[in-house]
């Protein structure tokens, strides 16, 4: 089934590296509107295919359906002799239950993990990032401790964050066991190249980097009159009514989105796609261990994945990037995360 390959990148306190491209299945299980089963797995096949070894994931993601995907991929794989443990799948905790602080014991993130266990038909899961909790579970030493006795039981090997904000990804990284923090990272927001990435980077913790083409938005494909479906998010939650506004278009005002983002496709060298160029972007700020974008397909899965060949994009671009940040979106979302 694999028939290409990617660079890897080593995450100390992981104990394994990650193939730069990952691969994001947020819309394999909801809210980007409906993928049907094999379409789905066509997506994983895909990514898998073009050497995406690293797959993101979450309990919450169609109530569980991304993860029984998943695990129906794993099987497949085992089935045909490629490995399965050369696949490492990361799942989330936290979001199945009202979002206080006290819901975060050690018996609720047991139940938890042992429910997406089930799912991914897997006995220790490779790696569970706490999904965007309230702020002070990042302070929170018991939860650490509830992470780590999932660890010694066996029904983890390691663990991470997921945040928001870049001061919940430094008190996470601050963590000793703390292996991953996982935060979105694109051209419209630059935020945590400033202090993020190089204490990642120190630590030895990795950096998974979501949200890379603020949804869509950095693909080019989207228009002041594009019209979402009503259980896409980029519809329901354009102003943060369901979650934080910051997931959705990265929290830039969508009619300064398309703006920019007309602006941005035309940076984009001669051979590379708006997507893959914002991709390749990510990819060389040093510190970032992956990029996690979604696929509808797996065409969109496999030209994700080509972006890890591209050459590195020049500093004339690069400044001119940064200079189309700072004067078209950096006002509406650089203090807010």
């Amino acid at each position: 089934m694999a028939t290409g390959t990617q660079e890897q990148r080593a995450v100390p306190r992981l104990g394994r590296s990650l193939s730069v491209v990952g691969l994001g299945t947020w819309q394999l299980g909801a809210d980007w509107g409906r993928v049907d089963e094999e379409e789905a797995l066509g997506v994983l096949r895909g990514a898998y295919a073009a050497g995406t070894t690293f797959f993101d994931t979450a309990d919450v993601y169609g109530d569980g359906r991304s993860e029984r995907l998943i695990g129906r991929f794993l099987r497949e794989l085992g089935r045909e002799g490629a490995g399965a443990g050369a696949v490492c799948v990361a799942t989330k905790a936290g979001r199945r239950a009202v979002q206080d602080p006290a819901q975060f014991t050690l018996g609720n993130l047991r139940a938890w993990t042992d429910r997406s266990r089930s799912n991914l038909g897997v006995d220790t899961l490779d790696l569970v990032q706490l999904h965007c909790p309230p702020t002070p579970v990042f302070s929170s030493a018991a939860v650490y401790d509830a992470l780590d006795t999932l660890v010694e039981e066996g029904r983890i090997a390691a663990y991470g964050v997921s945040v928001e904000t870049c001061e919940e990804a430094l008190a996470a990284i601050a963590r000793p066991h703390v292996a991953t923090v996982q935060i979105i990272l694109n051209v419209f927001r630059r935020k945590p190249l400033e202090e993020v990435l190089p204490a990642a980077a120190e630590a030895g913790v990795g950096v998974i980097a979501r949200v890379p083409l603020a949804s869509g938005l950095l693909s080019g494909r989207y228009r002041h009159d594009t019209v979402f479906a009503p259980d896409d998010h980029r519809a329901y939650n354009r102003h943060g009514e369901s979650f934080d506004v910051g997931e959705t278009f990265s929290g830039v005002g969508y009619a300064t989105g398309v703006a920019a983002a007309a602006e941005f496709a035309a940076l984009a060298p001669a051979g590379a796609t708006p997507a893959q160029t914002a991709l390749r972007w990510v990819l060389q700020q040093p510190g970032v261990t992956t990029v996690i974008p979604g696929a509808r397909n797996a065409e969109q899965a496999r030209a994700n994945a080509a972006a890890a060949h591209l050459p590195p994009l020049p500093d004339d671009t690069l400044r001119a990037l940064e200079a189309l940040y700072d004067d078209r979106v950096r006002a509406e979302v650089h203090h807010r995360w």
